[in-house]
């Protein structure tokens, strides 16, 4: 698989990256406060010393427009695609290492199904903002891959998101395939037959080989 630039013109679709932010304080809070698992990959969906700082204000009055947020995390080792998933409204992704996205337009799904053909790989250097639009599928974010080596150190990544997305789902009766797909708030999920998360319950409809960088 190519490992493409989040610069690059193919990440346009997908979303952009946002600029005009001092994000030192927030990435050092991340650094130094929250733990980064070696063998599995944590998420808080809040976090309540991250969203003390002055920037959650900023990034709430103008990255999204006035509206409450959330700012969270998801740290710690990962290689696979596993899910793919999208909300209604943009993520923020701001990493204080280097990583990799694995991103695919929600277009592609049909009746619950995509090939794992549609998802692309996107190199986003530490400190970088980036905008995910609603319409990108994604997931976890996966290990910097460097000279084709997985960097083992593992991530952590600010993740911030309209507020109470990723919480408690709400109780519905499914009618159609997307209601099916929702697992939790603010949370529609697509699982590969092969993640824990299929074997959990969740929507299975990815198809094509499990992406895994460190092959």
């Amino acid at each position: 698989m190519k490992i493409k630039s989040v610069f690059s013109h193919d990440f346009e679709k997908y979303g952009k990256i946002l600029t005009g932010y001092d994000v030192t304080d927030l990435l050092k809070k991340l650094d130094d406060t929250t733990k980064k698992p070696e063998d599995a990959v944590i998420y808080e969906p809040g976090d309540a010393g991250l969203e003390s700082l002055p920037i959650a204000k900023e990034l709430s009055d103008k990255a999204y427009g006035g509206m409450p947020i959330q700012i969270g995390y998801c740290n710690g080792n990962n290689t696979k695609l596993n899910c793919l998933e999208y909300h209604r409204g943009s993520e923020l992704n701001i990493p204080s290492t280097d990583i990799v996205l694995l991103l695919a337009p929600l277009q592609r799904v049909k009746k619950g199904k995509i090939h794992t053909d549609s998802v692309e790989a996107f190199y986003v250097p530490a400190g970088t903002i980036v905008q995910i639009y609603e319409t990108t599928l994604h997931y976890a974010p996966c290990n910097a891959v460097k000279n084709g080596d997985v960097d083992k150190n593992g991530f952590r990544v600010i993740i911030v998101l309209p507020k109470d997305t990723n919480t408690e789902k709400p109780a519905i009766e499914p009618k159609n395939i997307e209601d099916q797909m929702l697992w939790a708030r603010n949370k529609w999920l697509i699982a590969h037959p092969d993640s824990s998360e299929a074997k959990a319950g969740a929507f299975v409809g990815i198809n094509g080989v499990n992406i895994d960088l460190a092959k």
